[in-house]
C-alpha cells in the first residue's frame, strides 16, 4: 500500500479500496492539527511556569538585563544624592562667606532653584510610568546642571572682587562720617523707619542723623569719587554724593558748607566740608546715608562709634597728607576753568 493514501475494505466488493479524501476535510484536519498544537503549547508554558515555576531562557535573560539597569540607576540616584549635597554645601559657604566679605547679596533661592522654561523637555518620557526612575534621574541631572551654572558664575563674580580686595578695602565707607567724640554729637535718629518729624507718618529713614553744633567738619568714610554735588531746598540741602565703586555710594546732606567738587578724588578721612542745618531739616544735624547697589543699608553695620577720638583724628590726619595729591577729574577741571 501507498503511504500517501489511504485504503478501506469494502465488504460488498470484497476488496480494498482507496479512500478519497475531499480538499475541504483536509482543510479541517490541517487546522484542527493547528489548533491542538496551540493548545498543548500554552498548556506546556503554563505548566513550565505556573505549576512549575519556571521562566523562558529569553525572560530569565531580560530579567537579568533589566535588574542590571535598576543597579546602574540606584548608583547613578545615590551619586545624584552625593552631588547635590556638595553643592548644597557650596552654596552655603558661597551666600555666608564668600559673598559676605565682599559685600554682595545672597543669590535668592528662586534663582538657585530655577528649572528650565519652554517645551516639555520630558516628552519622550511619556510611555513610561509616571514615577518611573528613569524620568526622575533626567530631572534631577537637569537640575543639578542649572544649579552649578549659577554657582560657577557666582564664583566667577567673587574671584573678580577678590582681585581688587585690597582696593576694595580701602573703599568700602568703613569709619563714621564725624569724628566719635561723644561730647560733640548725638545719635538723634537711626537707620529704619519711623515717624516723619514733619509729616508723622511711617516713613522710611534711609540713613541715620547725627545731631551736632553747625560747623563740625564731615569726613569721607572711604576712597572714592565726588559724584554730585548738589542743593534741594526741600530735601537734603547742601548735600555731597560719593562714588565708592563696588557697588557703594554714601551720601552727606543737611551740611553748612562743601569743599569739594563734582569729579573730584577723596580719601577716607578727608574733609567734605562742614555740618549745618540746611534744606528740610529739623535742626543742626549730619543726615548720613550709605547705598548698595542703589539700595540703602544700615550704615551702622559699616562703622565703629567706639573709635577713640585720637584714633579717629589720626587716620584724618594721614588723609589730609595724602589729600595734597589729589587733583579734579578731567572732566571737570574745563568746568572749573569756566566758572573762574
Amino acid at each position: 500500500m501507498s503511504k500517501n493514501k489511504t485504503y478501506r475494505f469494502n465488504p460488498q466488493t470484497l476488496s480494498y479500496e482507496v479512500v478519497k479524501r475531499s480538499k475541504r476535510s483536509r482543510v479541517f484536519k490541517t487546522a484542527a492539527l493547528f489548533v491542538v498544537s496551540l493548545c498543548m503549547t500554552g498548556l506546556y508554558s503554563w505548566i513550565y511556569s505556573s505549576v512549575l515555576g519556571l521562566e523562558s531562557p529569553k525572560m530569565v535573560l531580560l530579567k537579568k538585563e533589566n535588574a542590571a539597569w535598576a543597579s546602574k540607576i540606584e548608583v547613578l540616584d545615590k551619586q545624584l544624592d552625593e552631588y547635590d549635597e556638595a553643592l548644597v554645601s557650596l552654596q552655603m559657604r558661597d551666600d555666608d562667606i564668600y559673598r559676605s566679605i565682599f559685600g554682595m547679596y545672597e543669590i535668592p533661592a528662586e534663582v538657585r532653584e530655577a528649572g528650565f522654561g519652554g517645551v516639555n523637555r520630558y516628552s519622550h518620557y511619556d510611555i513610561l510610568d509616571a514615577d518611573s526612575p528613569l524620568k526622575n534621574i533626567a530631572v534631577r541631572m537637569d537640575v543639578l546642571t542649572k544649579k552649578t551654572f549659577v554657582q560657577s558664575r557666582s564664583f566667577d563674580e567673587v574671584a573678580q572682587l577678590s582681585k581688587r580686595a585690597g582696593d576694595m578695602a580701602s573703599c568700602i565707607p568703613a569709619i563714621p562720617p564725624i569724628n566719635p567724640d561723644k561730647r560733640k554729637y548725638r545719635l538723634s535718629s537711626p537707620f529704619g523707619y519711623r515717624s516723619d518729624p514733619f509729616s508723622g507718618r511711617s516713613t522710611l529713614h534711609r540713613g541715620v542723623d547725627f545731631s551736632m553744633k553747625p560747623g563740625n567738619p564731615i569726613y569721607a568714610t572711604g576712597d572714592g569719587v565726588v559724584e554730585s554735588v548738589s542743593f534741594e531746598f526741600f530735601g537734603y540741602g547742601n548735600s555731597v554724593v560719593i562714588d565708592h565703586g563696588f557697588g557703594y555710594k554714601t551720601r552727606y546732606a543737611h551740611m553748612k558748607t562743601i569743599s569739594v567738587a563734582e569729579g573730584m578724588p577723596v580719601k577716607r578721612g578727608e574733609c567734605l566740608g562742614q555740618s549745618g542745618n540746611s534744606g528740610k531739616s529739623s535742626g543742626p544735624h549730619l543726615h548720613y546715608e550709605v547705598l548698595y547697589k542703589g539700595r540703602p543699608v544700615n550704615p551702622y553695620n559699616y562703622y565703629d562709634l567706639d573709635m577713640t577720638p585720637e584714633e579717629y583724628a589720626t587716620m584724618v590726619q594721614g588723609a589730609a597728607d595724602a589729600s595734597g595729591k589729589i587733583t579734579l577729574h578731567p572732566s571737570h577741571q574745563k568746568k572749573n576753568k569756566v566758572n573762574s
